[in-house]
């Protein structure tokens, strides 16, 4: 093809109507526009097209007329022809959204993420901000900041990159996520949560034995089998069996007391008007998920069945236990319920009990979660509440309700 391709930038204040002058001056000029890309930040535009126009330069006498007395700096770059086949080589080639999120986000945080990113050989070809405006004063709500990068290029060794990442999120105090920018990521249709530690902020096992009077037994056993020192099912038996004799209605009363994670209205809410399904595959016991369920409206709950005799535990369990590998085998039949890709799913959990349901998602997070599931998730929450995970689908706060 004939004519001359030209890289056109624009700089300086923003109003409306800019784009349109600019780009009816070009019509003007008969230009085919190859590429192009534009943001506005506090109030300074900056634009880049990419042009070709079969009069050359003299063509472009019209758009500088046009940017002269809107008062914005023109800058027009002739691009080889050799730079131009290079940069259509590039199609194709893999892509990754790099989410970081924090409290609060420095420079020094974003300078140490970016480096990572410049050593790997990735080019950065977006990174803008998820999170709203941050007021200029302390209004007493809870900081939340993220940023999006959406990388370009294949890494020069992805275990490299993802272990320097999750160094920087520990010497940082932030949250860094890694995702194959593909369909996928853009099609994710079910989240799944553990319960305890992660919808609410207590065990409910652990509330129950300080009813019957177990409390510090029944932690050390949890917190044991948490951190994958104890095998799940027996751990559950021993801890359940601590509650034998304890009246029905105390579990109502416990119930009631237990807490929200931050963030969990906001992120169910959020899912379900956007269509997702969600479900709770939990060790804890169905009376609280069903709770749970009611207020948060969730669409599924799998947990623990407590046996019940004369409105009194029995300190049984009724039917298999759910534990690590029933967690995943639930995800995956779920999925396949609604005919979905595990690829499509999001996971999120604390304990060990979940890294299987972690592993089998799409998505898997580790929220707040024990040291050994930090180490083994591929994605970590740590920072923020849980309606941090709709960053990680790509969402904006000004697009939640």
């Amino acid at each position: 093809m004939s004519g001359t391709i030209y890289l056109l930038r624009f700089r300086g204040d923003d109003r409306p109507g800019l784009t349109a002058a600019l780009t009816a001056a070009l019509a003007e000029a008969e230009a085919e526009v190859l590429d192009v890309n534009q943001a506005v930040i506090h109030r300074v535009l900056v634009l880049g097209i990419m042009v070709r126009l079969e009069a050359g330069e003299a063509a472009l006498a019209g758009v500088r007329g046009v940017a002269e007395r809107a008062e914005l700096h023109m800058r027009a770059e002739p691009v080889a022809d050799a730079a131009y086949d290079a940069w259509v080589g590039q199609q194709g080639r893999p892509r990754h959204i790099l989410t970081l999120l924090a409290r609060s986000i420095s420079a020094a945080d974003l300078a140490a993420v970016t480096r990572v990113v410049a050593d790997q050989g990735l080019n950065i070809d977006v990174l803008h901000r998820l999170s709203g405006r941050a007021p200029r004063q302390d209004d007493g709500s809870p900081k939340r900041a993220c940023v999006e990068l959406q990388l370009r290029g294949t890494p020069a060794d992805y275990a490299t990159l993802q272990a320097r990442l999750m160094d920087v999120a520990t010497a940082h105090g932030i949250d860094l996520a890694l995702q194959a920018d593909n369909a996928y990521r853009r099609t994710r249709r079910l989240v799944v949560f553990d319960m305890d530690s992660t919808l609410i902020q207590a065990e409910v096992i652990d509330e129950l034995a300080k009813e019957a009077g177990s409390g510090d037994r029944v932690a050390a056993i949890t917190e044991a089998a948490m951190r994958g020192d104890l095998d799940f099912d027996e751990s559950l038996r021993q801890r359940v069996a601590t509650l034998e004799g304890l009246p029905v209605s105390v579990l109502d009363r416990v119930a009631d007391r237990l807490e929200l994670t931050e963030g969990a209205p906001t992120l169910l809410s959020n899912l379900r008007r956007l269509g997702y399904t969600t479900a709770i595959l939990s060790g804890g016991f169905t009376h609280f998920g069903e709770h749970l369920q009611r207020e948060l409206g969730i669409d599924h709950v799998h947990a623990n069945v407590l046996e019940i005799d004369h409105d009194r535990l029995t300190g049984r369990v009724v039917g298999p236990i759910i534990n690590g590998p029933q967690k995943a085998d639930l995800l995956r039949s779920i999925a396949d319920e609604l005919h979905i890709d595990t690829q499509q799913v999001v996971a999120i959990g604390d304990g060990a009990n979940d890294l299987p349901m972690l592993a089998a998602a799409g998505l898997g997070i580790a929220f707040h979660a024990k040291p050994l599931v930090q180490q083994t998730a591929d994605h970590r929450l740590s920072t923020l509440g849980l309606d941090a995970v709709l960053y990680l689908l790509g969402l904006r706060d000004r697009e939640l309700a």
